[in-house]
């Protein structure tokens, strides 16, 4: 295994080499302290790329896109000191699969890197928490809306009530699963279906949250309620 560790502090990457040494004895790490050594360092056999936001040569978040550019398949997860949940909305919506505040604890770092290693999405408690009444996925219901449902892109956003009418019986065990930021091999292994099957059954359910991609289904998943 090859991870990617981008920080421009010493400390930091050693601290987290040492972690996710546990994941397995061999893994080779590449490390970099600039956004040069970061794009001169990753590749399409890295396996996981965790980068900070504020390393030398970073203008806002676009090493963060130039890296998806060059190698799409390479998950990335950001490590930030950053605890502002628009700033991690920003980045997951970017396609990143986990944003890590540096303030959470090492072992709570090492589950969500395996997480994205099994093909889920972390998304921060924080993030979770800090959504305000009439907030799904990050879009807000519109100013004066006092007790009306929340919105995802203009459409009103699915109550569980309303999902369970239009969602089959696995449809809606998958979707609780996915709540849990399970990837798709669990999901399947939960239910004893195939991941194949798993895929079908989350295009079924990104459209009936009005969502895009996994990670705003599991933000969309985590916010519902049941009214």
């Amino acid at each position: 295994m090859k991870i990617l560790i981008a920080d421009d502090h010493r400390l930091v990457i050693e601290a987290v080499k040492t972690k996710l040494s546990e994941l397995q004895s061999d893994i080779e790490f590449v490390l970099a302290m600039s956004v040069d050594e970061l794009f001169a360092g990753a590749a399409d056999d890295v396996d996981l790329a965790l980068i900070d936001l504020n390393i030398p040569g970073a203008e806002g978040q676009s090493h963060i896109d130039e890296l998806r550019r060059r190698h799409p398949a390479v998950p990335v997860i950001v490590l930030s000191g950053y605890e502002d949940p628009a700033i991690m909305r920003a980045v997951l919506e970017r396609g990143v699969l986990g944003f890590i505040p540096k303030a959470y604890s090492p072992d709570v770092m090492l589950s969500a890197v395996r997480l994205v290693l099994a093909g889920g999405v972390y998304v921060p408690p924080m993030l979770l928490s800090a959504l305000p009444p009439g907030v799904v996925a990050g879009v807000a219901a519109p100013a004066g809306a006092e007790g009306a449902a929340p919105r995802i892109g203009g459409v009103a956003a699915p109550t569980l009530e309303h999902l369970r009418k239009v969602l089959t019986e696995r449809q809606v065990e998958v979707l609780q699963l996915l709540s849990q930021g399970k990837p798709n091999k669990l999901i399947g292994r939960s239910l004893g279906i195939s991941e194949g099957t798993v895929k079908i059954h989350l295009a079924a359910i990104f459209r009936a949250l009005n969502v895009r991609n996994r990670t705003e289904a599991v933000v969309a998943a985590q916010s519902l309620t049941e009214a």
